[in-house]
């Protein structure tokens, strides 16, 4: 998920002498932690019900905590760079992402899950900050004429993360024999004590290494020269929340990013009991060949692998549809992914096995480019208004905080029941993008 602030008319100061290559790389790097922290989530909510005893809607709230973050920091990371300097705002968002993921050492050790989603709210505090500047900052940093290519390839890089995370998972944090939470509860209680432990213990090192990472990524930022960005847009300073808010394009936009990123991470962060619902014992074939799947792993960490192949669809998706958009209006290529993505859920709800298991993860490539594509239809026509849009859509992906909770909780009535919530969300979109997105003063 990134940010498109109105780099168009964005300037670097002192820029004709200066090297981007290092900045540039540096800048990128970004698009890559930050998704790699978004695909991990999935793996926490899986994990959390066996480590710490959790029910299904309780450990979507790891989602909850996650996405608040961009919700609370959305505004004050504008503000701050505004202030301070994109630099500033980057390494404090790097300092926050990082002091997040130590946190998950000392959570794991005393298994509290406050602590955990404290530790979780901090790093999306953290990636809050990256989000708002990298989009800008790669655009310029370099020729202007080549900004949208560098943003492409930028993004390749998050979507390469997002491919990781189910795999670390998989490899890292599920262990190898399968355990679920009622096995767990008829056990002896000390040896019930015991597997919990390991079981929060796994995720230790995943995020210790994390941790480290993104600190040297800090380190080398602060001995980088990064040129300054500077606007060459004046504000008439007459735009307002309550101004904007009256332009129906942007508030129906919003309420579809809300929808977007809640769907999303429904399916996200419930993928892998999904596939153990729908096709536990089977797997698709592709799968199996470029895993190379074996009868050592448990069907958890095969799940975790049929999810690192859906973000490869995601990755597909979002080439296949920045293609489309330059030949059929970007409207209409969200309004064909939205109803890709609609019969592809009912598919899965109505399905079973290999069918249902396929659909599920042919959501991941329809969904793929819906949160830039609403994202720039509803910034739209709002010029000095644009960059506070901007960052009320950002905080639409509280979206991310609220509805998986919801989505979970009807799994007690059944698959049906809870997929029926992405289903809605996706309905909502296509109206969006064929009504909705319609500027009217």
């Amino acid at each position: 998920m990134a940010l498109p602030l109105n780099y168009k008319k964005t300037t670097l100061k002192n820029s004709e002498s200066t090297s981007y290559t290092i900045p540039l790389i540096l800048v990128t790097s970004l698009f890559f932690l930050w998704g790699l922290a978004n695909s991990l989530n999935g793996s926490l909510v899986k994990q959390f019900q066996t480590a710490l005893d959790l029910q299904r809607w309780q450990a979507n709230i790891v989602e909850t905590a996650f996405y608040f973050g961009y919700f609370a920091m959305a505004l004050p990371a504008g503000y701050v760079m505004k202030k301070m300097g994109y630099k500033a705002g980057i390494l404090m968002g790097l300092v926050l992402y990082a002091a997040g993921s130590f946190l998950f050492y000392p959570a794991a050790e005393v298994r509290i899950y406050g602590f955990f989603l404290a530790a979780l709210f901090l790093m999306a505090s953290g990636i809050a900050f990256l989000e708002t500047a990298a989009n800008l900052y790669v655009t310029v940093l370099g020729d202007p004429k080549k900004g949208d290519f560098r943003l492409n390839l930028a993004q390749s890089f998050n979507g390469m993360s997002i491919i990781l995370g189910p795999i670390i998972g998989g490899l890292f944090i599920f262990s190898e024999k399968e355990y679920t939470r009622e096995m767990i509860q008829a056990l002896p209680v000390a040896e019930a004590e015991a597997i919990r432990i390991s079981q929060a213990a796994s995720v230790q090192m995943p995020y210790l290494i994390i941790g480290l990472v993104v600190a040297l990524v800090a380190i080398l930022f602060v001995f980088t020269k990064m040129p300054e960005l500077q606007s060459a847009e004046e504000s008439n300073g007459k735009v307002t929340i309550a101004s904007l808010l009256k332009r129906k394009h942007l508030v129906l936009g919003i309420l579809a990013q809300f929808l977007n990123v809640g769907a999303q991470v429904s399916l996200w962060g419930n993928f892998v009991d999904l596939k153990l619902d729908l096709a536990k014992n089977d797997n698709l074939w592709i799968v199996d060949k470029i895993y190379q799947i074996s009868d050592t792993m448990s069907p958890t960490q095969i799940a975790s692998f049929h999810a690192s192949f859906a973000f490869i669809l995601f990755l597909l998706g979002r080439f296949i549809g920045t293609y489309l958009m330059g030949r059929i209006a970007s409207n209409k290529v969200l309004g064909i992914y939205a109803i890709g993505a609609v019969i592809s859920v009912a598919v899965a709800m109505f399905g079973g096995g290999l069918a249902a298991l396929l659909a599920l993860i042919a959501v991941y490539f329809f969904q793929s480019i819906m949160f830039p594509t609403i994202f720039a239809l509803s910034c739209k026509g709002l010029g000095d208004g644009s960059k506070l849009a901007s960052s009320l859509i950002i905080m639409s992906i509280v979206g991310g905080a609220l509805v998986p909770p919801l989505t979970a909780s009807l799994f007690k009535i059944g698959t049906v029941a809870a997929l029926s919530v992405p289903l809605l969300c996706f309905t909502y979109i296509i109206y969006f993008a064929y009504k909705g997105f319609e500027i009217k003063d």
